[in-house]
């Protein structure tokens, strides 16, 4: 009997980890509670998509691999790994002004769209960057 791959789970120090890019195939998570929060994982070769009470939080094309995801009105954290150059999309305010860091490296300011979208670029190849995005 095939085990199911574990595509979302809380990590020891209470943060989220979600995503598969070693995963072959399509993964989904039934609904996975923490915190109070319904949150949904879909990943695949080409996606990671995870919504949280029914509303996008990110989505990476290609796959990838999160680990230690915080989010808080002010700031947001994590581990990202996957196996090459990754776009990145998340929901948080809208028309709002985000400093992105990323391995200790600023990538610069960034402003959310009207729909309240983040978009940015993380150059993966084999190698987890630490992400940090803080509100200004």
């Amino acid at each position: 009997m095939q085990s199911t791959p574990v595509v979302i789970m809380l990590d020891t120090d209470g943060t989220l980890c979600f995503g598969g890019h070693t995963l072959a195939g399509k993964h989904k998570s039934g609904d996975f509670e923490a915190g109070g929060d319904i949150y949904r994982v879909k990943t695949d070769e080409y996606l990671t998509r995870i919504e949280k009470n029914g509303r996008l939080l990110f989505e990476s094309v290609p796959c990838s691999t999160v680990r230690g995801f915080s989010l808080n009105d002010k700031a947001c954290a994590f581990t990202l790994a996957g196996l090459r150059s990754t776009q990145v999309t998340m929901e948080l305010e809208p028309e709002v002004d985000y400093d992105i860091v990323i391995d200790g490296v600023s990538a610069g300011v960034s402003r959310s769209n009207i729909a309240s979208k983040l978009n940015f670029s993380v150059e993966l190849n084999y190698t987890p960057k630490t992400i940090k995005i803080t509100r200004l």
